[in-house]
């Protein structure tokens, strides 16, 4: 069934899925609480740590995990103020689609086949998941980085009732240079393959409310108005890879926001014209005061 699985994610234009165990993450239990205990975490996270670690708390039947990778670097843009990772309609929505394919395939395959789906939104971590899936190996800017396309890739997964053999995880990791750790904004990065997150200069272009001194420090070193690439355009395993292979991270690109643009439009007219773009789901007010604060 594996094989059968393999070959309809290839018709759909997934090239890296890989399985996942069920659980439970012991292992990331350990690193996730040590995390929480120094106050590296956004509060955009899963706050049940149980369900971090176990996902039949979310599947009750859950006997595997199937993750898949959906690659989207294109090619550089000049004069991108937004991140690489919302140039194209929102990821959230085509990754789901995507997974919601794969189940109804595998609903049709298996009998009583149960599952529930999920691109960024879930509970689990994805990128522990690509790694147990054996798709990709961590970098120390803590991003899974795989050898087709580097780090630029979104990631789903598929809890299920099926027991799928499990992949192995690479036993390998990025080529620690550390030039990610010196070249940072925000010197998030700790050289260890943890970050601060609250550091994070892609964090700090999303967060709400009046920035500190030190974060608007962080958010003008660089003219991005939303999220971050610099750990990524840095890292050498990120110098040759292949550009996507999926037609809806190529077409209706937007890569620019405009101050202007903003400051003319409402908040609501702001979601009419951008509620399928992944930049959007924290509002106007944000970009618009990240924009003021890189003006001035």
């Amino acid at each position: 069934m594996k094989e059968k699985l393999i070959d309809f994610c290839k018709s759909i234009g997934i090239e890296c899925v890989g399985i996942a165990p069920s659980g439970p993450y012991l292992d990331f239990e350990k690193l996730w609480r040590k995390q929480i205990a120094k106050g590296k975490i956004t509060g955009f996270e899963e706050k049940d740590i149980e369900k971090r670690v176990y996902p039949n708390l979310t599947l009750p039947d859950c006997k595997s995990v199937i993750v898949c990778l959906f690659p989207y670097y294109i090619c550089e843009k000049e004069g991108a103020n937004i991140s690489k990772y919302a140039f194209s309609k929102d990821y959230h929505v085509i990754g789901k689609k995507k997974l919601e394919q794969i189940g109804a395939f595998l609903s049709e395959s298996l009998e009583g086949f149960n599952y529930k789906a999920f691109v960024d939104t879930g509970p689990l971590s994805d990128r522990y998941l690509a790694y147990r899936a054996g798709l990709g190996f961590w970098g120390i800017n803590n991003h899974i980085i795989t050898d087709r396309y580097g780090s630029y890739v979104f990631i789903g997964y598929i809890l299920n009732n099926y027991p799928f053999e499990v992949d192995i995880p690479q036993d390998r990791t990025c080529f620690q240079c550390f030039t990610c750790v010196r070249k940072c904004p925000g010197q998030c990065i700790l050289g260890d393959f943890t970050i601060d997150p609250l550091r994070c200069r892609s964090y700090i272009t999303q967060k709400k409310g009046e920035l500190s001194e030190e974060e608007l420090e962080i958010l003008k070193k660089t003219d991005m108005v939303w999220g971050c690439d610099v750990c990524q355009d840095v890292c050498p395993h990120n110098r040759k890879i292949e550009e996507t292979n999926l037609e809806e991270f190529k077409n209706d690109l937007k890569y620019r926001i405009e101050l202007e643009e903003l400051e003319e439009i409402s908040n609501k007219e702001f979601m009419r014209r951008y509620k399928d773009r992944a930049f959007s789901w924290r509002g106007r007010k944000v970009i618009l005061r990240n924009h003021q604060i890189l003006k001035d």
